[in-house]
C-alpha cells in the first residue's frame, strides 16, 4: 500500500480527550501520522514526540549574514567606492553603521525564517492541500493514521484502538493523486 494515500481518522470532540487518546493510541504501538485541530492545544506537541524546531538556528545564521553583509556593504561604500568625510569622522566609523546593520540583520532573518518554514514544511503555492476533515477548522480535532506506515498491525484493530481512546467517529480517507 502507498504511503500518504490512505488514512484512518479519529474524530474527538475535546482537547483533553485528544491528548489521553494520542498518549494511549501511541502506547499501543499505532503511528500517528498527524493530528489537526482547529486551535493550538497546549501539550499536544511534546504527547506526540515532537522535537524541538532548529528554525531559531535558521534565524541566527541568517541574521549574522545580513549583519556581516550590512558591514561590508558600508565599508566597501565608505572606505573604497565612495569615501566621504562626514562630519569631521573617519571613512569607516563603527557607530554610524549600526541602525543600517540591525535592519540588515531583521530583514534577512525575516526572509531567511519564511523561507525555511515554507521548505521544511512543503508550503508551495501551486501545491492543493489535503483536507481529512473539513470539521477541523471549526469544532473537531482529526487523529490521522497512515495505514501504510502501520501495516504490522490490521486496519480493523487500529479501529478498535481509535474508539476505545475516546474518537465520536472513525472514517478512512483516500487521496489518491
Amino acid at each position: 500500500m502507498e504511503r500518504d494515500t490512505h488514512f484512518v481518522l479519529g474524530v474527538y470532540e475535546d482537547e483533553d480527550v485528544l491528548l489521553d487518546a494520542v498518549k494511549q493510541v501511541r502506547s499501543s504501538g499505532v503511528k500517528i501520522h498527524e493530528v489537526y485541530s482547529p486551535y493550538p492545544v497546549h501539550g499536544l506537541e511534546h504527547v506526540l514526540g515532537y522535537k524541538r524546531s532548529r528554525l531559531p538556528i535558521a534565524a541566527f545564521l541568517f541574521g549574522m549574514l545580513g549583519t556581516s553583509l550590512a558591514l561590508t556593504m558600508q565599508f566597501y561604500m565608505m572606505k573604497f567606492d565612495w569615501p566621504m568625510i562626514i562630519g569631521g569622522k573617519d571613512y569607516a566609523a563603527f557607530p554610524d553603521f549600526i541602525p543600517v546593520s540591525f535592519e540588515m540583520t531583521v530583514l534577512l532573518a525575516a526572509f531567511g525564517m519564511v523561507g525555511v518554514f515554507m521548505v521544511s514544511s512543503n508550503l508551495k503555492p501551486w501545491a492543493q492541500p489535503r483536507i481529512f476533515d473539513v470539521r477541523i477548522t471549526d469544532d473537531k480535532h482529526v487523529m490521522a493514521i497512515d495505514i501504510a506506515n502501520n501495516s504490522a498491525m490490521d486496519q480493523e484493530k487500529i479501529k478498535e484502538i481509535l474508539k476505545s481512546s475516546g474518537a465520536t467517529e472513525v472514517n478512512n480517507k483516500s487521496f489518491d493523486e
